[in-house]
C-alpha cells in the first residue's frame, strides 16, 4: 500500500508539467493568431460600431486585399456597398469571384449569387437578377437560399406586372406563417382590370371571383365587380356590388361615391343616390363625398340646401379644403368689399389645404397626391388611405 502511494506522488508532478506546457502552447497559438489579423480588421469593426460606413468600407477593402483567399470578406464588403447604394461597386467585386474561383463551397456560391442578384435588381439590371434567382430556386437540389430568392423574384414579377407568374410564385410561397392571400387578391384584381379595359367581361368576372376567393375582404375586387356590372348596363347589380364595400372596409366608399350617384341617375333616381351617400357621410364623417354631393344637392334642391349640407359637413369634419369650399359657396351673397376679403381668405385657405391634402400609406407613411393600390415606397398593397388627410 505504501509503495502504491509513493508511485502516485511521482505521477502528479508529471501531470502538472504537461498541463503547464499545453497552456503555454495554446497561449502562443492565440497570440500568433492575433498578430496575424490585419489591423484594418479592427478598424472596420470600430467604424461599424460608430456608424461610419465610409471608413468601414475603406478598412475592409484593405483587409480583403491582404486576404485574397477569404471569400466571406468580399461578401461582407459587398453588403456594405449595397447599404451605401454603391451597387456598381458591389457587382464589380462579386462578379469575378463567382466567375473565376473554383474552390467555393455550394453555400458560399449561393450566398454570393443571392447578394449579387440583390445588387443587380437595385441597379436596374432586372434580367440578370432574375437569371441568378431562378438558378437558386430550380434543380433537383434547391439552394438553402431558395425561399429568399422566390420572395425577391416575386418583387421582380410585380415590377414587371407579370401577374400570372406572380400568382404562381405566391402560391408556392404560401405557408402557415404567411398566406399571401392579400397579394393574390391584388394580382387577380390587376388581371380583372386589364380584362375590363379590353371589354372581356367573362375573363374579368373570373378574375374577380378568384380575387374574392383569395380574400373576401378585397374592396378592390368589389369595386371592379361593380364596374363590370355597370359596363353591361346592370345598374342594380352594380349598386349592390359597390354597397358591399361597406361591410369590407367603409373607408373605401369614397372611391365609389361618384359611381353610385351615376348609377342612381341612370335609373332616374337621383334623390335615392343623394340619400344613400348622405347617410354614408353621416355615419362615416371621414369619407370624401362632399365634392360628389354638393353639386347634386344644389341642382335638385337649390343653393340654400346645398349650403346647409356643406356647412354641416365642415362642422362635423373640419378641414381647410372644406372651409375653402364653404367660403366660396357664400361669396355670391356678399357685397363687393366683403367679397374681396372673402376671396383673399378663400384663396389662402384653399392654397394651403391643397398643399397639405395628401394620401398616406398606413405602413410606411409615404405621402402622394394621387391614390395608389400598391405603395410605390414600401410595396404594400391596399395600404393607402382612400381619404386624404391634411398633415405636414
Amino acid at each position: 500500500m505504501q509503495d502504491f502511494e509513493l508511485w502516485w506522488l511521482l505521477v502528479f508532478p508529471v501531470f502538472f508539467g504537461l498541463g503547464w506546457f499545453a497552456a503555454r502552447v495554446d497561449m502562443r497559438a492565440v497570440l500568433g493568431q492575433a498578430k496575424a489579423i490585419p489591423a484594418a480588421y479592427f478598424k472596420t469593426l470600430l467604424a461599424l460600431v460608430n456608424n461610419h460606413s465610409d471608413r468601414a468600407v475603406e478598412a475592409l477593402t484593405e483587409v480583403v486585399r491582404h486576404a485574397p483567399r477569404d471569400h466571406e470578406l468580399p461578401l461582407v464588403l459587398a453588403q456594405l456597398h449595397k447599404k451605401r447604394g454603391e451597387h456598381d461597386l458591389a457587382i464589380r467585386l462579386l462578379t469575378p469571384i463567382l466567375q473565376q474561383v473554383d474552390d467555393l463551397q455550394p453555400s458560399q456560391r449561393d450566398a454570393l449569387r443571392f447578394e449579387l442578384a440583390q445588387n443587380f435588381l437595385r441597379a436596374g439590371l432586372v434580367d440578370r437578377a432574375e437569371e441568378l434567382l431562378l438558378h437558386l430556386t430550380q434543380g433537383n437540389h434547391p439552394s438553402n437560399r431558395a425561399h429568399e430568392a422566390r420572395k425577391l423574384l416575386l418583387e421582380i414579377y410585380q415590377q414587371e406586372r407579370n401577374w400570372p407568374l406572380a400568382i404562381e410564385l405566391a402560391r408556392t410561397l404560401k405557408s402557415q406563417d404567411f398566406s399571401f392571400q392579400h397579394e393574390l387578391a391584388q394580382y387577380h384584381c390587376e388581371l380583372a382590370q386589364a380584362a375590363l379595359i379590353k371589354s372581356d367581361w367573362s375573363a374579368a368576372r373570373a378574375h374577380v371571383a378568384d380575387a374574392l376567393a383569395a380574400s373576401r375582404r378585397s374592396c378592390r375586387a368589389s369595386l371592379i365587380a361593380g364596374d363590370i356590372e355597370r359596363a353591361e348596363g346592370q345598374w342594380e347589380a352594380a349598386i349592390a356590388r359597390w354597397q358591399g364595400i361597406e361591410s369590407q372596409n367603409p373607408d373605401y366608399l369614397s372611391l365609389v361615391g361618384e359611381r353610385l350617384m351615376d348609377a342612381y341617375e341612370q335609373q332616374g333616381k337621383p334623390q335615392e343616390g343623394i340619400a344613400l351617400l348622405t347617410g354614408y357621410l353621416r355615419q362615416y364623417p371621414q369619407l370624401e363625398l362632399g365634392d360628389v354631393l354638393y353639386p347634386k344637392i344644389a341642382a335638385l334642391s337649390g343653393e340654400r340646401a346645398a349650403l346647409s349640407f356643406l356647412r354641416e359637413t365642415v362642422h362635423s369634419q373640419p378641414s381647410l379644403t372644406g372651409l375653402g369650399k364653404l367660403i366660396e359657396a357664400q361669396i355670391g351673397g356678399l357685397d363687393p368689399e366683403q367679397r374681396l376679403d372673402a376671396e383673399v381668405a378663400r384663396n389662402l385657405v384653399q392654397s394651403h389645404g391643397k398643399r397639405l391634402n395628401v394620401y398616406r400609406c398606413k405602413r410606411c407613411h409615404f405621402r402622394a397626391k394621387i391614390f395608389f393600390w400598391h405603395c410605390p415606397a414600401c410595396g404594400e398593397w391596399e395600404s393607402f388611405t382612400p381619404n386624404r388627410s391634411e398633415t405636414q
